[in-house]
Order: C-alpha cells, then structure tokens, then sequence
C-alpha cells in the first residue's frame, strides 16, 4: 500500500503502537511486515464519495500478496452490504465480510451485557439496527417495550427515548458532508448526556471496542491502523497497541501532524 503519509513501522520499531521521535521506514511491502491492514474509509480509500486515485490499486497489490484488508468506519448509519457495494463500484475488491463498523463494536458491547434476545431501544440508522439484531438482541423503538439498554447512532432526524445501559456507536463531534463538517454522533448526544447526566459506553475510534472487533474479524497477529484522522485512527492504533500509517489524502494535514501529541503520532 502507499499513499501521501508516514511509511510504515518495519521490525526495528522499538514498541508497537508507540511511535518514537520519528516514523520509522520501510524498504518492502508493507505486507511482508503486517498480516493484515485495518483501513478507514472517508480521506482514505475515497473522499467524500470520490475515489481516491491509487487507492483500489495499492489495495489490490496488497490482497495479492496475502494482506488480509479490513474496512473500519466510525459510520453507524449504513449496512456492511451498503458500504461493501459502494467500494465495490469504485474498483476495490471488497464483501460485507469484509467491513467493520461502530455499529456492529457497540452491538458486541450490549451483547456481552445483556441476556440473549434483550430488548434495545436503538436511536439511530439501518445500519445499527442490523447489528443488534445479529448479536441476537431485539431492536426496538419505543421506551414502552422496556428496553434494558439504548444504544445511539448517527442518522437524520433521530429521535429520543428513556436510558437505561446506554452505548454510543461513536462520539464524532463532526461528521464531513458535501456542504462541510455537521454535527457528529458525539454532538447530538450532548442532548442526552445533558438531560440525564449519564455518560455513555463508547465503542467507535478512538475507544478500544472497534479496533478489537476490527482484529477478532480479521485474526490478525500483527495488524496496521491505516487512516486519515489523528484522534480516532492514529489514537485508536495508539490505544490498540497497533502499529499505525497516516495519510494525507484526508482530513490531517502536516503542520498538525507536526504539533501532534505522542498518542497521536503515527507510528
């Protein structure tokens, strides 16, 4: 793979997922080094629905060399079939199997706390309301079914319950559209976290519950974080204790890069 950004980590770095004064270098593939490569979405393999140019190609290389390719995405409101045929109309080579959402992170959190067939009230999009369903929890849309715990995804025009166990897919305080940056997850469950002054179980970028299910899915031994954001990818990697890539096709620039704290520094 390549792209605009730091190379990756080769067998001399000092500590996986903690970068040291600068990225180290690489002189082969990256998947001669790495058995698999968890890769954002939005900034990396496309922009704004627009195919970042190389991207399928790098991706396809790497496939054919033995790289597992997951596709992570903070992005709760769309179905693993969704976003699976949207790659695939770009040229990348890519099944529902293959993608990994918040959606799904904060479905396997309310699973492991909640008896088989629980109700779950679910404030948000398709994409959050399949996940509950295949972790074998009931979806639900009203408070009057008692649900034992709300979990929370961006979608329009969303509308609120009661809380009990409550979980937020992802705490993004922006999300990118065509028309710029509005507000995110993170932001409309401000609402939330208000009125009630309950704080949320988070399971998207940067917390751990993503990068772990993003690792389970793929079996991956030594996996590379590949993204475009310093507080969800890189940190997400940091936190994960995974060696990270950066590229420059996204959001993060290089004065940022530069003034970056050491979580946020790629590795």
């Amino acid at each position: 793979m390549s792209g605009n950004g730091a190379a990756g980590a080769d067998e001399a770095t000092p500590e996986r997922g903690r970068p040291g004064d600068r990225p180290q270098g690489c002189a082969e593939p990256l998947s001669a080094h790495y058995d698999a490569a968890l890769l954002d979405l939005d900034g990396v393999v496309y922009l704004g629905g627009t195919p970042i140019p190389g991207a399928s190609d790098a991706l396809a290389r790497a496939a054919d060399r033995g790289m597992k390719l997951a596709y992570v995405t903070n992005n709760a409101s769309r179905t693993p079939h969704a976003i699976a045929a949207q790659l695939v109309a770009m040229g990348v080579r890519a099944s529902a199997s293959d993608i990994v959402t918040s959606a799904q992170a904060a479905a396997h959190v309310l699973a492991d706390k909640l008896p088989a067939g629980a109700a779950v009230l679910v404030v948000g999009g398709a994409g959050l309301r399949q996940a509950v369903r295949e972790r074998g929890l009931r979806p639900v849309t009203s408070a009057a079914a008692m649900p034992l715990a709300v979990v929370q995804g961006y979608a329009p025009g969303i509308d609120y319950g009661l809380l009990a166990f409550y979980v937020l897919s992802n705490a993004d305080p922006t999300l990118p559209t065509p028309r710029g940056a509005q507000p995110g997850n993170g932001s409309l469950a401000q609402v939330l976290i208000h009125a009630t002054g309950r704080q949320p179980v988070v399971a998207g970028k940067p917390e751990p519950p993503l990068h772990a299910e993003s690792v389970e899915r793929v079996g991956a031994k030594r996996p590379l974080v590949v993204g475009d954001r310093l507080d969800t990818d890189i940190e997400g990697a940091f936190r994960g204790g995974a060696d990270s890539l950066l590229v420059l096709t996204g959001v993060t620039r290089p004065a940022e890069l530069l003034l970056a704290p050491r979580e946020h520094q790629p590795s």
